[in-house]
């Protein structure tokens, strides 16, 4: 039976602020673990034991345990030369301005000069003894974390093709990104932000967006581009006058979406559409968080030259530094691309010294502190950084002072989680213009790239145009000699 006052004067009594916090403790707790529960990276639900959307971002268990959880991808677009990076070759010096020996094949521009020696002179570096050129003095202080392979080889010498080839596996336009790939196979410890985020310096690659798509993969998995400075993404602040407002907007998108999919069957188009619109309502709260350095130190700015003049140096630190936050918020897979320092990238077809010069100065300290910074958070362990052009660089000039694209024998590198540090694999020939040992293709380095990660390239497929499609294709090994 209820009870009333017989006054109507009567008032309960209010309650003091420890009474409150004493009597709802259970109360915040519910709310705080009803969030939690919400998310499915701590609900039990990450990685999930039934079958995800295959739209959606929801964590996915792996093939095995991988030894990494993310990776960086540090696009050095254009081609360094390897011989004037991480391939030193003193029969360069010895012949210098000589004609070139070795039977040369076919190049971009045939506009073929003599032995060009490297401009810049090379040291070992670290307990391991790793010798790197004066362009990376910053890079060169992680060596014995590094694995560099010194044989690495590419199946075309035009740039749009080699792009293709190194970010999909495929020299020709419409197939995933590796990006889309890793966020198929693994989704994303983010539900606020994309599992894949290209942070464009300035250059997009020839080849365009297409480095980054997700090809006949669900549309949710494309790479995501994020500007270097400034707001990341344009339009990302809310139009509406309320946030209730636009949530019932997106509620009606949603419910005309569902409708028209039940009707005409469920589609890759309506169901990506729908989950790239909750995604960017997500974003329009995390994305301002995300941008603003605010908290972070002056020492950790100056770290990353954030306040560096050389031209390029701040833009690709402050890169640097967004690829370790989005690390830190779960984000999957992360491109860098370089800024543009006023020339070519790094195609040097002419004037070798100075583009490769700058284009050094403005990547080389962002690297370095962002290695840095991993170590120092505990965060190098399960993060895999690679650094890579699309091909190399000829040993012999073009016209004079460049070199010619190279597909026959460059360079990259290795860091983090489940790789070797200081090794160097594979070798070319004494001028550095062919592999001659250990020969590794892009398909072997997407393997390795997917057994990090726990995943099996063989067993990464997508059925599409009549059978199981991989980033590998029907090629592709793992490369056991840097693995730790």
């Amino acid at each position: 039976m209820k009870q009333t006052s017989h006054c109507g004067n009567y008032r309960t009594a209010g309650q003091t602020r420890r009474e409150i916090l004493r009597n709802a403790a259970c109360g915040f707790g519910a709310v705080a673990l009803s969030s939690l529960m919400a998310d499915p990276n701590y609900a039990g639900l990450a990685p999930s034991d039934d079958e995800p959307s295959p739209n959606s971002l929801q964590p996915r268990k792996s093939h095995f345990e991988g030894k990494v959880k993310r990776v960086v991808y540090l696009y050095m677009d254009g081609g360094p030369s390897q011989v004037d990076t991480f391939d030193p070759k003193p029969q360069l010096a010895k012949e210098n301005g000589k004609p070139f020996k070795m039977q040369i094949e076919p190049t971009q521009f045939n506009n073929i000069g003599n032995t060009l020696a490297s401009p810049w002179k090379f040291k070992q570096h670290g307990e391991c003894g790793t010798p790197v050129s004066e362009l990376f003095p910053h890079v060169a202080k992680h060596v014995d974390d590094m694995a560099v392979i010194r044989s690495m080889v590419s199946n075309f010498s035009e740039h749009t093709n080699a792009n293709y080839f190194l970010h999909t596996g495929n020299g020709f336009q419409g197939r995933p990104s590796m990006g889309a790939w890793i966020g198929y196979g693994l989704g994303s410890e983010c539900q606020d932000l994309p599992g894949f985020v290209v942070l464009n310096g300035g250059l997009i690659p020839p080849g365009g967006l297409d480095c980054f798509n997700s090809g006949f993969l669900p549309a949710t998995f494309q790479g995501s581009i994020f500007n270097a400075g400034g707001t990341p993404i344009a339009n990302i602040r809310r139009q509406e006058k309320t946030e209730g407002l636009q949530r019932n907007k997106l509620d009606l998108l949603k419910q005309l979406d569902m409708a028209t999919s039940s009707q005409r069957g469920a589609t890759d188009q309506i169901e990506s559409a729908i989950a790239n619109y909750e995604l960017a309502y997500r974003m329009q709260g995390s994305v301002p968080d995300l941008a603003s350095l605010d908290g972070e130190t002056e020492q950790t700015r100056e770290m990353y030259g954030l306040n560096a003049k050389t031209k390029g140096t701040a833009t690709f630190g402050r890169q640097c530094l967004v690829a370790r936050r989005l690390l830190e918020r779960g984000v999957r897979f992360i491109e860098l691309t370089c800024p543009g320092v006023g020339h070519d990238r790094w195609d040097q077809h002419g004037n070798l010294k100075k583009g490769h010069t700058e284009n050094s100065l403005a990547v080389d300290q962002g690297i370095g502190a962002l290695l840095t910074d991993l170590k120092q958070r505990g965060m190098f362990e399960d993060t895999l950084v690679v650094w890579s052009g699309e091909f190399g660089r000829t040993p012999f000039a073009q016209g004079s002072n460049g070199r010619d694209h190279n597909p026959f024998g460059f360079s990259l590198w290795l860091a983090g989680g489940g790789i070797q540090g200081g090794t160097v694999l594979g070798a070319t020939d004494e001028y550095g213009y062919k592999a001659v040992e250990n020969k590794i293709e892009i398909h072997d380095l997407h393997a390795t790239m997917l057994h990090l990660l726990g995943m099996d390239h063989k067993r990464l497929t997508y059925r599409w145009s009549g059978r199981d499609m991989r980033l590998t294709d029907v090629h592709g090994k793992l490369i056991p000699q840097i693995l730790a």
